[in-house]
């Protein structure tokens, strides 16, 4: 009889973690990796070479449109400045005086022609002297922030040499390429958030400002460019960013933490905790087989497993959006599902969740 028994008990029921399934509203969000940008950046270069005779700026400075940032040697050009201003002066003599002579008719035209093309080509001559010798003094040429200084004084430079970078930080742009598929979501204007290494924590707001008029072959991806006020120049050239594009109307979903799915081949699967159907005998027949142990914390409903395949849509932080299966409202298996089977007879513990860490680790 002992044995018969112990054969006829039924299993003791599992104890599980369970978290209730929410109704959230999600504004549709396109993930992307993207680099920032400065709106104007450009390495500071001379035109003409020589040796550098003068340095009025210091590395990292903010400074403003036309400010004097290097000068090189000029020494030449200056005299010869001086030698071609002689000839003009002279140029302008001669002309005159063929225009008097011209005027009574006491020389040929072609003497007065011949003397304004010669003052016509001193002027052109002091006009370049005096290009070369601007293009030998470099200015900003548009508000913004230097980098390091490579070039110290007296050196000497040839044309193209970068000297310094120039960079206009504020505002700032980020681009970033979105898949061709999203491209009739993607519209100027929408906001954008980003988040970078450099700021753990922080988010910065934005909005898309270009989509570009092509899609890449090579990747069927389109480049879409988004600008940020940075008035702190918290931002730089060059930094990695998580970009979200906050893409379309907010929409209401179902949402599960992570841990609640079990992802595999054959589909996405839930346990869903559900009341265990009582046959005839009520509450004798349930405890006969172990189930009136399965209870809720209130108390006395038997509890049992429903395994469910379900439809996984966006990752959000710890919570997933479930678009078929779950109904806001139910009760999922949040942990350990491996030891689950379907139809067990469990009982909800609700000190049993697993507390999740203060910061995610990267995807």
């Amino acid at each position: 009889m002992i044995k018969q028994f112990i054969a006829q008990m039924g299993r003791p029921p599992l104890t599980v973690a369970v978290a209730e399934a929410k109704a959230e509203t999600w504004t549709p969000i396109l993930p992307a990796i993207g680099s920032f940008r400065a709106v104007q950046g450009i390495d500071v270069a001379p035109q003409v070479g020589g040796a550098v005779v003068a340095v009025n700026v210091r590395s990292a400075q903010d400074v403003e449109k036309g400010t004097p940032l290097f000068e090189i040697d000029n020494f030449v050009e200056q005299a010869d400045l001086k030698n071609y201003l002689a000839v003009l002066k002279n140029a302008d003599l001669t002309l005159e005086r063929q225009r008097q002579l011209s005027a009574t008719g006491n020389t040929a035209k072609a003497n007065f022609d011949s003397a304004q093309a010669a003052r016509d080509t001193a002027a052109a001559s002091v006009e370049r002297i005096r290009a070369v010798i601007a293009q030998k003094k470099l200015v900003a040429p548009f508000s913004g922030r230097l980098g390091i200084r490579k070039i110290d004084l007296g050196q000497y430079v040839s044309p193209g040499t970068s000297m310094i970078t120039l960079q206009q930080l504020d505002p700032i742009y980020v681009d970033f390429p979105v898949p061709e598929k999203w491209l009739d979501v993607l519209k100027p204007g929408q906001s954008i958030d980003v988040t970078v290494d450099a700021f753990p924590g922080k988010t910065f707001h934005g909005q898309v400002a270009t989509i570009d008029a092509r899609i890449s072959p090579e990747s069927r991806n389109v480049l879409v460019r988004g600008q940020f006020d940075n008035k702190d120049k918290q931002l730089l050239p060059g930094m990695f960013a998580n970009v979200s594009v906050n893409a379309g109307e907010p929409e209401k979903v179902v949402t599960l933490p992570r841990t609640a799915i079990s992802y595999s081949l054959y589909g996405d699967s839930i346990f869903a905790v559900v009341p265990a159907e009582t046959p005839s005998g009520g509450a004798q027949a349930a405890t006969a087989s172990g189930g009136a142990q399965a209870a809720t914390a209130s108390g006395d409903v038997p509890l049992k497993l429903e395994r469910r395949f379900v439809r996984v849509g966006e990752a959000r932080g710890d919570r997933v959006a479930i678009l078929e299966g779950v109904k806001p409202g139910e009760k999922i298996v949040s942990e350990g599902q491996v030891k689950l089977t379907p139809d067990a007879s469990v009982r909800i513990d609700p000190d049993a969740k697993l507390t999740p860490q203060a910061v995610r680790p990267k995807e």
